[in-house]
């Protein structure tokens, strides 16, 4: 795959003209994602919630998920399916009491038609028995932990926990010459459970990878990394895989720049660590080099991911997210499924259209939902570097592989 950068994205964008007028947009006219047109009529009004953290370590992710779904509503001429949706925006919170006053509020006072968002895995976790028991589809964008195994009403446009690491597991070992030991960190919650677990299997397998494996308390800061990584510093791994994101994914990285590892060890880590234009500028040339997993750069050359770019930075002045994409695509997965519903689209009907959606032309590159409601997709390695105009980006280097995400 060819390598891109910052400044050919926006060379890309730039060619779309400042109005987009060269690329085809969603609109209430139609779109591809609206094959059938129904965003023509207005069918009437349909409550969709939408659960976001507003506040803690992911306020910024959830900024991003808030950003996606919108574009997305303001693109298809704010319809879905013909009907003219009403979102109501919850606050997740920052742990799973707090998630389910959110959800509860949405389902029980606002009766929601269907939910989407959700940004901390601990939060979704705790979701489950609520949204099953209610039978209220939840797309979620973000949040995929092995504790939504046999759901039914629980959807994902991201991943499943266990594929960033499942993704990179095989390379990592494939560069050390099939042999090699390798230090994994991550939060001991939900997510951190799930992203080492994916990796682990996946490094392991065959019984020629071995892990030295630590998890740091959910609150860490900057000056708590220090005695792990120096651990890591001491040990005889010559791969590091990371897991953090928000806020822990800059003390992270300053931490890890701050420890000096020698060059003979290598940090990879799940794309959430380096993941959007104020997270690397906020971790500084301490993320220079760190190779990365993920299912989304804004570089990718598609015709739905430059319309998404596109647009997106026209809207918010900086490229899109993995979590801005998801959201997107989320909002998309609610358009197409409530096209394909005759009659009440109530929680049920929607439930079982979203089955029946098929392929999703999204801006990742086309993907549809496997048996485990997470999207088959491929995954892509990348590299923090510096783009033409200095300014740092994760620069796509290949592709890693498609994952089916039986495992989440």
């Amino acid at each position: 795959m060819a390598q891109f950068d910052r400044r050919r994205t926006l060379k890309l964008l730039a060619s779309l003209g400042a109005a987009g007028a060269s690329v085809p947009l969603l609109s209430a006219c139609g779109s591809d994602s609206d094959p059938t047109g129904a965003a023509e009529v207005n069918k009437g009004p349909i409550k969709i919630g939408l659960m976001v953290p507003q506040d803690g370590i992911f306020k910024a992710i959830g900024e991003d998920v808030q950003h996606g779904f919108e574009l997305y509503l303001r693109l298809a001429g704010n319809r879905l399916g013909g009907y003219t949706p009403e979102v109501v925006v919850v606050n997740e919170g920052q742990d799973a009491n707090q998630g389910k006053a959110a959800a509860e509020k949405l389902l029980n006072q606002d009766r929601v038609a269907a939910m989407s968002g959700v940004v901390s895995s601990t939060v979704m976790a705790a979701l489950k028995d609520t949204v099953e028991q209610k039978q209220v589809p939840l797309v979620g964008s973000n949040a995929s932990p092995k504790a939504l195994d046999g759901t039914k009403y629980i959807w994902r446009t991201s991943y499943a926990n266990v594929d960033p690491g499942g993704a990179l597991g095989g390379y990592v070992l494939r560069q050390q010459g099939g042999t090699g030991t390798a230090y994994l960190l991550a939060p001991k919650n939900e997510a951190g459970d799930d992203e080492l677990e994916g990796f682990r299997s996946a490094y392991t397998r065959g019984g020629k990878g071995t892990v030295l494996l630590e998890q740091t308390p959910p609150d860490i800061t900057l000056a708590g990394f220090a005695q792990y990584l120096n651990r890591v510093k001491s040990s005889q791994a010559t791969a590091v895989y990371a897991f953090y994101a928000g806020t822990q994914a800059v003390d992270f990285v300053k931490a890890w720049s701050l420890a000096s590892m020698p060059q003979s060890k290598v940090l990879y880590a799940a794309g959430f660590l380096t993941e959007g234009f104020q997270l690397l500028k906020d971790q500084g040339p301490a993320a220079d080099g760190i190779y990365t997993s993920m299912n989304y750069s804004a570089d990718l050359n598609n015709l739905a991911n430059r319309r998404f770019a596109s647009e997106y930075y026209k809207a918010y002045q900086t490229l899109p997210t993995t979590y801005a994409m998801a959201s997107y695509d989320a909002a998309m997965v609610l358009d197409k499924a409530l096209s394909l519903i005759d009659g009440d689209p109530n929680p049920q009907a929607i439930n079982a259209a979203i089955g029946k959606v098929g392929l999703i032309d999204s801006p990742r590159g086309p993907w549809q939902f496997n048996i485990n409601r997470t999207p088959l997709q491929t995954w892509y390695l990348r590299r923090v570097q510096k783009d033409g105009s200095a300014t740092r980006t994760n620069t796509l280097i290949s592709e890693l592989t498609t994952l089916p995400a039986i495992n989440n």
